[in-house]
């Protein structure tokens, strides 16, 4: 059996709205570097990488003076592009990953399909419209470009919930073990595990 290729990689982006460094490693220990503006998506990607056993570095920069949205839409699209990267041809992948996360009294299920074909659904209602300074809108604005440039499809549902910051803290936890259980590598896939021969 060949040895497993090292299954990291990372982006530079730079616009006139942000500057983005990010660094991401699928076989990981959990480990995060964040130095965003945005203290409350810090906060969330500390656990997608803590859950899913990632090493995750982000140092960005954004207009928050306007507000949170470029710096949050960019750092998912560069999360995204490197995650693309780093699963390469995607052999010896499980591909698929359903995984409910409770958060005390909310429940979200986030359900991939790593399967080169990009599509978001969304099911979340918000009691609130802020978290903080943070607007509860950009949890949508994140995941569609993650999924987008992953190339994932991606599916997230909040069940229940009455808290807005217990909902959105369960959609990342969620989101780090689905993604971690569908990159893993199972021995008994020969190739990628798909009938078309590619993904």
């Amino acid at each position: 059996m060949t040895e497993q290729a090292v299954r990291e990689a990372s982006v530079a982006r730079k616009t006139n709205e942000t500057d983005i460094k990010l660094k991401f490693a699928v076989d990981g220990t959990g480990q995060s570097q964040l130095e965003t503006d945005v203290p409350f998506l810090n906060h969330m990607l500390d656990l997608f990488a803590k859950h899913g056993q990632f090493d995750l570095t982000v140092d960005a920069k954004g207009d928050i003076e306007i507000d949170d949205h470029h710096t949050v839409e960019d750092i998912g699209i560069c999360l995204g592009q490197t995650l693309r990267e780093a699963l390469g041809d995607k052999r010896g992948i499980k591909r698929y990953a359903s995984v409910f996360v409770p958060m005390d009294e909310a429940l979200a299920q986030v359900v991939i399909d790593v399967s080169n074909r990009p599509h978001f659904e969304y099911r979340a209602q918000y009691p609130s419209a802020q978290v903080g300074s943070f607007s509860t809108e950009l949890v949508h604005e994140f995941l569609w470009k993650l999924a987008l440039e992953s190339r994932i499809t991606l599916h997230v549902i909040v069940h229940y919930g009455q808290n807005t910051h217990h909902m959105i803290e369960a959609i990342f936890k969620a989101l780090g073990r689905a993604l971690d259980e569908a990159t893993s590598i199972d021995p008994r896939v020969q190739g990628v595990p798909s009938t078309k021969g590619v993904l």
